[in-house]
């Protein structure tokens, strides 16, 4: 197996809303935000549900990845409830193997509001339900070991007990890529984070907001010092300005695509990752590796949700 994602197993709930939404209901726009089941059920039925599907972050990016034709795995937890069987559904019908045994759990399959505003922004409202409880016993050892590369999610160190599902899944695995997930996330974990990235991961996926707000850069300058510094391979997404790969001295930078019908940012990094990463297990220049993120990202945001198909 190419590439094995080790992630929040989450539905995403689609819909609609319009900024006055967002501000009855005090959430920041472009952020994500988790909440209580109770919360979660009370802000659901304020909604018109426009679709569902089987996501996470890493989950959307595997997904991509086995689109393009890569041998790909996932392993996320979820209930043996109804979400649960359509999450394993989603991504049987996607060609991903799934390397979890749903089992009846005291709490619910992981769901996420992914609410969309007119400008296109996404906000998510996330109650993590099991998802968020995946241990080391989760973990599927021989999985993990035949995959080149593991990807794993920031987002799973939103809760103390992934750690340990996590610390086990670099401690076997060959190679290590990690995206930081959100800013937020990163803020929450940042010494933590700090130390995976130096010390532990080969690959590293962020947004230009959550590598500055890691390294406490003041401007992109500092950032790339910071990462010609590292000896790893960093890729970094800036929106409008494009993307940068940077691996010892060498910075390659990649313009974003232009005159876009943005109708929905859910995705954009998700599926930036999967085109650097089949860019890199097949061979691809890291130039060539940029572009085809670039590519798989300028197509997801002009269409609701994370799937290209």
């Amino acid at each position: 197996m190419k590439i094995l994602g080790i992630g929040n197993a989450i539905v995403d709930v689609i819909c609609k809303v319009n900024d006055q939404y967002l501000m009855d209901n005090q959430l920041t726009k472009s952020t994500m935000k988790l909440v209580d089941e109770h919360e979660f059920k009370k802000l659901l039925s304020t909604l018109e549900i426009e679709e569902t599907v089987s996501g996470g972050s890493v989950a959307n990016s595997i997904v991509g990845l086995s689109q393009l034709g890569n041998e790909v795995g996932f392993i996320g937890k979820v209930n043996a409830d109804n979400l649960g069987q359509k999450y394993e559904e989603g991504l049987t019908k996607e060609k991903v193997q799934y390397f979890y045994n749903k089992k009846k759990e005291v709490s619910s399959t992981g769901t996420c509001l992914v609410l969309i505003t007119p400008d296109a922004e996404r906000t998510m409202v996330v109650f993590l339900g099991i998802a968020g409880k995946i241990s080391e016993k989760d973990i599927d050892e021989k999985a993990v070991k035949e995959s080149e590369i593991i990807f794993l999610e920031g987002y799973l160190w939103d809760k103390g007990e992934p750690k340990s599902a996590f610390d086990k899944a670099m401690l076997l695995s060959n190679k290590k890529a990690m995206s930081l997930s959100d800013q937020f996330c990163v803020e929450r974990h940042k010494d933590n984070f700090l130390d995976l990235v130096q010390n532990k991961l080969d690959i590293i996926f962020a947004n230009e907001q959550e590598i500055k707000s890691l390294t406490d850069a003041k401007n992109f300058e500092e950032v790339v010092t910071f990462g010609r510094q590292l000896g790893k391979l960093l890729i970094i997404t800036r929106g409008e300005k494009g993307s940068v790969a940077i691996k010892n001295n060498e910075v390659t930078e990649c313009d974003s695509n232009s005159n876009l019908k943005i109708v929905d940012l859910t995705g954009a990094g998700d599926l930036f990752a999967s085109g650097f990463l089949h860019g890199l297990i097949n061979n691809f220049s890291i130039k060539k590796s940029l572009e085809k993120g670039t590519e798989m990202s300028s197509k997801i945001i002009q269409k609701v949700g994370a799937r290209l198909n």
